[in-house]
This record gives structure tokens, sequence and C-alpha cells, in this order.
């Protein structure tokens, strides 16, 4: 993949984080801030970038930002599940009680004892 120059940013007054490709505006994510943590509501790419990454890179810098400022994740938005989903070490951001809604595995030493 060519270098890219991007920049991730926290726009606190439209309640979201932004990518920016250069300096256009390539990608978001709503979020809405609660006493349960930070709710990841919708992601997207402007379909001109798609196909480079950008999401990844969006949904990775969301996270690490919410890891940052010690804030849960709750992530309604099936792309940042999917993102958890396939990156584990995101999954200790989402409380271990809200994962089932969300249906996030549990981490592995977490799994239950088989019985029988």
């Amino acid at each position: 993949m060519e270098q890219q120059n991007t920049r991730f940013a926290e726009n606190r007054e439209a309640h979201r984080f932004e990518l920016f490709l250069e300096d256009e505006l390539a990608g978001f994510i709503d979020y809405k801030r609660t006493r349960a943590g930070l709710s990841f509501l919708h992601a997207e790419i402007d379909p001109r970038f798609g196909g480079r990454g950008l999401g990844s890179a969006l949904v990775r810098g969301g996270l690490d930002a919410a890891r940052a400022q010690g804030l849960p994740v709750l992530p309604f938005c099936p792309f940042v599940r999917r993102y958890i989903q396939r990156h584990p070490e995101y999954l200790e951001l989402v409380p271990a009680d809200r994962r089932a809604r969300f249906e996030l595995e549990s981490e592995p030493d977490e799994a239950p004892e088989p019985t029988g």
C-alpha cells in the first residue's frame, strides 16, 4: 500500500471522530458520550477514498482515543463491531457485561470451563 498522508481528529462539536487524507475529509465515526461510555453509532468513508484501508484506520483511531480517555466503548456501528471482532486487543474496551449484546466473544481467559 502506498504511503498515505492521513490525519485523525476528534470534532467534539459534531460528536464525531474524523479522518482526513491530505486536507480532505475521508471519513468519520459519529459517537455519543453517555454515562455508560462512548457509543459508536455510525462509521462512513467517502466512496472516493474506498479500498485504501482508511475505514480500519478511522476505527482504530476512534478506539485508541476512547482508550486514551479511559472510556468504555459501546459498538452499535456494525463496522466498529466487526473491527473489534477481528482485533481482540480492543475487546477490553467493551464492558464485559455488555459484550453479549454486541455478539462479542469473551477474551480466551474469560471463557467458561467445559463441563461434563
